[in-house]
This record gives C-alpha cells, sequence and structure tokens, in this order.
C-alpha cells in the first residue's frame, strides 16, 4: 500500500511522468518487499503481469502497488503476490491504474518483468 495525496481534484501523483513509489506492506511478497522502492511510468498502459501503482473506487485517497492480472469494465483485476497478505480486486472489485513499475531502485536495483 501506498499512501495517496490530500483531498479531491487531480493529484500531483497523476501529472508527473515518472515517479519514486515506496512499498509498504507485504502484499508483493516475494517480489516486493516494505521498503523497496519503485520507479513507475505514470498515464503508462498496463500489461497483463505487469507490477502497478493503483487508485480504489472505493478508495481514492489510496494508492496500492499490485500486479496486472486482466482488463475488466471499470479498470484492471490486480492482484498482491501475497494471497494470504494483500487486500486487492478480490475484495474491492476493480482498480483504475495510474502507472506501471519498470524498475526496483532500492535495494538491490534491477528491471521489474
Amino acid at each position: 500500500m501506498i499512501s495517496g495525496t490530500g483531498g479531491g481534484g487531480v493529484s500531483r501523483v497523476d501529472r508527473l511522468p515518472w515517479r519514486r513509489v515506496l512499498v509498504r506492506g507485504a502484499s508483493m511478497v516475494p517480489a516486493l518487499r516494505d521498503g523497496d522502492v519503485l520507479l513507475v511510468r505514470m498515464g503508462r498502459e498496463p500489461a497483463p503481469g505487469d507490477v502497478v501503482l493503483v487508485r480504489w473506487p472505493a478508495r481514492p485517497q489510496q494508492l496500492s502497488v499490485k500486479r496486472a492480472v486482466r482488463p475488466e469494465s471499470g479498470g484492471w483485476h490486480v492482484e498482491g503476490d501475497n494471497a494470504f497478505g494483500s487486500t486487492d480486486s478480490r475484495e474491492l472489485g476493480p482498480a483504475r491504474v495510474v502507472g506501471v513499475a519498470g524498475w526496483r531502485l532500492w535495494p538491490r536495483p534491477r528491471r521489474l518483468p
């Protein structure tokens, strides 16, 4: 999970082409861990299997890092890699993808699959 920015309107996170994102929680273990830093391309269309940054209609101020599974009407079905530690589309329904993670910057920098 990633905390969103302030109230209504378009937030700063939605306007920047690249964004550093800090992973919080264990929903993406083993691929990503709490404290990992990702480089996310904002506004990029995802493909199934991509690590994505999403917003939930039911939680508009919350940003989450999940894995894109498939497009659905109303957004994307996304899931955490850790099924036992993730709140995702299985509970919240489709999410709106706001960016696609391409790199883990910290620790052990590497391109994400």
